[in-house]
């Protein structure tokens, strides 16, 4: 799957590992169920991926040992994933990267950077320039965002009183 952040495709660094697998010394992304029995001491990058269904506290106390957290969207309609990545960013202080992995639309794409999260793995064969066509389509927001960006009703007081 291509990985794109910010728009722009990048090289996948981490390796996903099943259950039952090994880990190798290259990055790793891992079930958040195996997260407990990794040694806290390991060198290599670890990325766990979580269900849609996790809630952010479940996966917090594990935060300072994880370079990424993927979060699985199941289908495009299911909004939790958004949840999980801004709290991460807002409540738990999150800084590394957050991946959306699963089924999303290019539409969606904009508002999961607004969430929080920094990168997107879309599915093999995408339109690379239609994922990165909405990142041009939609620039303003009504909401609040984790990055504190302007929204339309602090841009509309601007022109009211400035």
């Amino acid at each position: 799957m291509p990985l794109l952040d910010a728009g722009l495709p990048v090289a996948d660094r981490f390796v996903a590992v099943a259950d039952d697998a090994p880990l190798p010394d290259a990055p790793a992304l891992i079930p958040l169920a195996r997260m407990a029995s990794v040694d806290a001491g390991r060198n290599a990058e670890l990325g766990v991926q979580v269900k849609s269904t996790t809630q952010p506290e479940d996966i917090a106390p594990y935060l300072d040992r994880v370079t990424l957290v993927a979060v699985e969207f199941p289908k495009f309609r299911d909004g939790r994933g958004f949840t999980i990545a801004r709290a991460l960013r807002e409540r738990y202080g999150y800084t590394g990267e957050i991946r959306a992995v699963g089924h999303f639309l290019p539409d969606q794409y904009s508002q999961l950077l607004r969430c929080g999260f920094s990168s997107a793995a879309v599915p093999d064969g995408a339109d690379l320039a239609a994922w990165q066509e909405a990142l041009r389509v939609v620039h303003l927001a009504y909401q609040a965002d984790v990055s504190g960006s302007a929204v339309v009703s602090g841009l509309k007081r601007v022109r009211q009183y400035g």
